[in-house]
């Protein structure tokens, strides 16, 4: 099958099949992210991704799920969606349900009649990288979007029937904004309920334009316990009860994992465990960074 340049799909949907319609991001603009850069949107031909299910086809007996890749799929008009979803069925009939990256810009170019319409045809469960609640950050991480903007537009997907998974990036606020953006984050994931918030920690990319601003002094990073306060005061503040908190990222030093009306209060345990039994120097300093965006914590004697 093919893909152009690295692949990436969320860790939760390891058990999809991965299929390319697009290349690259089409907004790709970013300031801590250089994921596409070097990668110029793209849109898949029709022939191709026929090509790749008939592939698909031979390889797998089952399929339950296809994840359609890269950047962001859902900016492709609902009708080349449309035809998209209506290959998968020809060629892989067993298939429940198809999902995708999205952005805020992606919906708001649809209209509710063509959201419902590509939900009847299995589309749901889009991964959308938010980042945060916050105004400020969202203009400094240059999203795109308003908080407002996000929740007119998820609001849609709900109201079409379509579950949609939320990113929130723990420091996406720097120190100076810490508190406000956990805050924020939480309210926005309280009135969209989104089905899963997946947490992870910001990993600054280098040579992309918020690392800039961090060798300037610009932009202060967080200590790893200051991301952890962060990641508490936001799980804290949540109260949507059936969403799924996914904080299983590498790049989160305490793992937490659960539906909040279940497991809120054992993962509010597990952070502060986090803050009381880390060494204070590892606590204190902002953390190296390893494969994924993996905390580097030494063992300290």
């Amino acid at each position: 099958m093919k893909y152009t340049g690295t692949t990436y799909r969320p860790p939760f949907e390891s058990k999809s099949l991965l299929l390319q319609v697009t290349a690259g991001c089409s907004h790709n603009k970013c300031r801590f992210c250089t994921m596409y850069r070097e990668i110029p949107f793209a849109v898949e031909s029709p022939e191709q991704i026929e090509q790749d299910l008939r592939e698909a086809r031979r390889l797998y007996r089952h399929v339950e799920r296809v994840f359609l890749v890269n950047g962001d799929p859902f900016v492709l008009p609902a009708e080349r969606l449309k035809e998209t979803a209506l290959q998968i069925r020809a060629h892989l009939p067993e298939v429940a349900s198809i999902g995708m990256y999205a952005a805020i810009g992606n919906i708001r170019h649809k209209t509710d009649a063509e959201l419902r319409e590509l939900r009847a045809l299995g589309i749901t469960g889009l991964n959308i990288g938010v980042e945060s609640g916050l105004d400020a950050v969202l203009a400094d991480l240059n999203k795109g979007f308003t908080a407002v903007e996000a929740e007119r537009e998820l609001s849609r997907l709900s109201a079409a029937g379509m579950d949609f998974s939320l990113n929130i990036i723990l420091g996406a606020g720097g120190r100076r904004l810490s508190r406000e953006h956990a805050r924020a984050s939480s309210e926005l994931v309280n009135r969209t309920r989104p089905g899963l918030v997946f947490v992870a920690s910001l990993h600054i990319d280098a040579g992309c334009e918020l690392d800039e601003d961090l060798e300037q002094g610009r932009f202060v990073e967080p200590t790893l316990r200051e991301l952890l306060e962060e990641e508490r005061d936001f799980l804290q503040g949540l109260d949507a009860g059936d969403t799924i908190f996914f904080g299983l990222h590498p790049s989160n030093a305490v793992p937490v994992y659960g539906v909040l009306s279940e497991r809120k209060i054992a993962m509010l345990a597990a952070l502060e465990r986090g803050l009381r039994e880390l060494p204070p120097a590892v606590l204190d300093a902002c953390p190296l960074r390893g494969l994924e965006g993996a905390p580097v914590i030494p063992v300290i004697s």
